[in-house]
């Protein structure tokens, strides 16, 4: 009955892939398998999909979403902020017919719209909703919840995804994404409860960006290049670190940054940053997808996944003060299009030896799981159990970079143990050497 019921999904996914305008790399053929293959089961789905920055995450999630709508069912889709929820909501406009009924619900959804929405949707007259933190809210209600999707879901907390997942009752299956490449032996470690599925293999129209460092003192060398960049039709990046001038830290600051550019660039420069009210921060992020101005300077506000195809340079100022995978995920909103793509590390003559390393790892790849593991290496990886996010770990026998060999070895003795049924009691000792947390002694 799996495999018929799998067929049957198969085919009416296919149509949807048919139509795309790219193929589907193997990791997303593969990932999309596993997926189908849970959604089919009996038990429960709680599955992470991870994926570098551009690796075609959105797309899997969007054809599992299909499968559940054809199996009957509806599907919660939510993003952490309304643009990149309503860009998930365009795409999934252009991609499915007009049989799959899709709408958009937001905290500035007006309360006519919002009602008549909410209506549809505990009458199941809606399959897919897509929206932010107001879809988990008391008063949404769902007649056959199938599938609950969450994008960037270090974005919300435990509680947050809990209230969602609740909406759903036991059998409601969870895909979470991320993009936060992580390596696969500390994935087991910290998602042990979960299966992963992982992307690392690029869509094959994404070209790799190239990555250069800049002593602060030559701005002017890259003033020339953005001057060469918009005559080309191309928008910028501008990142800063700080939204004001702080006496404190010396970093700089956006505002400042941005008065600097609008002499050099009237009228083709626009400010972004935490403090920009969000009606606001939603028309000047609009007006840029719709390129009606060139640069944008923004604080780390736009690191998480927004796709602006035309923005093909960035420039972080500060970067030595940046995290590795901060720094890729920043250098991730470019690429996007189809033309060639430049990121420009700033930084100031002083620099420390871990932040030459960090700065020479990103010149040298792109690779977001290679960045991750280097990341680590360089900080360490905190207490896992814990709220500490850097810094090593006393793992007693090994640890998860230096050996990942016998972590994976160990995962897969793990599972042999369970498919055979054996006691276990009498790993005890071995339990006890690789685990010297005190929560060991509530499992043996």
């Amino acid at each position: 009955m799996l495999i018929y019921y799998l067929k049957i999904l198969n085919i009416k996914q296919n149509k949807i892939i048919d139509k795309l305008s790219f193929t589907l790399t193997n990791d997303q053929i593969k990932s999309l398998k596993e997926i189908n293959k849970d959604l089919c089961s009996s038990t429960k789905m709680f599955r992470l999909l991870q994926g570098d920055v551009g690796s075609g995450k959105t797309i899997v999630a969007l054809l599992a979403a299909l499968n559940t709508v054809n199996s009957g069912f509806q599907v919660a889709f939510m993003a952490p902020t309304e643009i990149l929820a309503r860009q998930h909501f365009n795409l999934a406009k252009k991609i499915f017919d007009k049989n799959v009924i899709i709408n958009l619900i937001s905290g500035k959804s007006d309360y006519k719209e919002k009602k008549d929405i909410l209506g549809k949707l505990s009458l199941h007259k809606i399959d897919i909703i897509f929206g932010t933190h107001a879809i988990f809210q008391k008063k949404v209600t769902f007649e056959k919840l199938g599938l609950i999707i969450i994008d960037e879901q270090h974005k919300f907390g435990v509680n947050q995804r809990k209230k969602l997942s609740d909406k759903g009752g036991d059998n409601c299956d969870i895909l979470l994404m991320t993009a936060t490449p992580i390596p696969r032996t500390l994935t087991m470690t910290i998602f042990g409860d979960m299966d992963i599925s992982i992307i690392k293999e690029k869509p094959k129209s994404r070209k790799s960006i190239k990555t250069y460092s800049k002593l602060e003192s030559k701005i002017g060398d890259i003033i020339k290049f953005i001057k060469k960049e918009i005559q080309l039709g191309n928008q910028i990046f501008w990142v800063c670190p700080l939204i004001e001038e702080s006496k404190k830290i010396d970093h700089s600051s956006a505002i400042k940054k941005f008065e600097f550019l609008k002499k050099i660039f009237p009228n083709q420069v626009c400010l972004l940053h935490g403090k920009t009210d969000i009606d606001q921060k939603e028309n000047i992020l609009n007006d840029f997808l719709n390129n009606k101005f060139k640069i944008l300077v923004s604080t780390t506000i736009i690191e998480v996944g927004i796709d602006f195809p035309n923005a093909n340079v960035i420039i972080i100022e500060n970067a030595n003060k940046f995290g590795l995978s901060q720094l890729h995920q920043l250098r991730g909103r470019v690429g996007r299009g189809n033309k060639e793509s430049s990121c420009i590390l700033m930084f100031k003559s002083s620099l420390s030896e871990n932040a030459k390393k960090r700065i020479n790892i990103l010149k040298k790849t792109n690779d977001g799981f290679v960045i991750s593991e280097e990341d680590m290496s360089i900080r360490g990886f905190g207490d896992i159990l814990g709220f500490k996010q850097s810094g090593i770990k006393n793992f007693k026998l090994a640890d998860p970079i230096q050996n990942k060999d016998l972590f994976l070895l160990a995962e897969k003795e793990i599972r042999r143990i369970e498919n055979s049924n054996e006691d276990i009691g009498k790993f005890k000792p071995l339990i006890k050497l690789y685990d010297r947390a005190d929560i060991i002694n509530d499992i043996v």
